[in-house]
């Protein structure tokens, strides 16, 4: 949740590491969740097989591949603008990485997404997981600024109003975009998949239909999940719920601190 630019262009993380993007700061907030991820016990080895649904530019899928070189990335982003920042990373670091131009849901389908140009990574198909509190989006800028960067302190000085006119400047210049969405089952088939070791989901509101298009027979294939949940409509239940039923034993719910005082949680599950 961070300014523009526009255009793709480039950045370099805290580690020098130089990454295509559409926008810096955004970017470089990527990054810094990537850690956040492997929480509660959730890990990864080199060799392993991860998807990540709501792959946005890449940054997660190229950390794994820089810090697991044998470990392969199915990376899944639906909409043109970010799909194809997404593509350029994959093709100039890592082959291992599988960038699919398709979103995730339980059926197979189009769909139309909003794509904000000011902070792609809020680009959504439910914009209606926003739209029944006014509020909600200007306190998640609270809390990701909150939780920004030492040499952007000063913004915790920012008088509440601020956030509010952040959020509505994030959401300027909508675009939609009409996107394919598949199932993890029919990726999990294409791609002849036997195991994935991590599952990670942030897909701003399609988590619950993601869970629910993997057919029975491929739960067992899946050894963690790690998901960010908006708890609307009780979305957090049915997660925790089907990973349960899917013999998942060990599962961890902690509230998105950086989300600030949202109804956005991250759930760790591990076979």
């Amino acid at each position: 949740m961070w300014f523009k630019k526009n255009r793709p262009n480039t950045t370099q993380l805290t580690d020098g590491t130089t990454i295509n993007c559409i926008n810096a700061p955004e970017a470089q907030m990527l990054d810094r969740h990537v850690k956040g991820y492997f929480a509660n016990g959730i890990a990864v080895k080199d060799g392993d097989t991860i998807f990540d649904v709501g792959a946005n530019i890449g940054v997660f899928a190229v950390r794994m591949t820089q810090q697991y070189p044998q470990t392969r990335v199915y990376a899944f982003e639906p909409l043109p603008p970010i799909y194809d920042v997404l593509q350029r990373n994959a093709l100039r670091y890592a082959p291992q990485i599988v960038a699919l131009p398709v979103g995730v849901s339980d059926a197979e389908e189009e769909v139309t997404f909003s794509y904000f140009p000011n902070s792609p990574a809020l680009s959504t198909a439910h914009l209606e997981d926003w739209a029944d509190d006014s509020n909600k989006l200007a306190r998640a800028v609270e809390g990701n600024l909150h939780h920004a960067p030492a040499k952007f302190a000063w913004v915790r000085w920012l008088p509440k109003p601020v956030f509010r006119w952040i959020a509505n400047y994030l959401q300027a210049g909508k675009k939609d975009y009409c996107c394919r969405l598949t199932t993890l089952s029919k990726v999990i088939a294409e791609h002849n998949i036997n195991r994935i070791d991590l599952l990670k989901i942030d897909c701003e509101g399609a988590e619950l239909a993601v869970l629910k298009g993997i057919a029975a027979a491929d739960w067992q294939k899946i050894q963690q999940i790690v998901a960010e949940v908006h708890d609307v409509q009780h979305r957090l239940e049915e997660v925790v719920g089907l990973c349960k039923q899917h013999g998942f034993v060990k599962i961890t719910v902690e509230k998105d601190v950086v989300m600030g005082d949202t109804p956005m949680f991250n759930v760790f599950a591990i076979r």
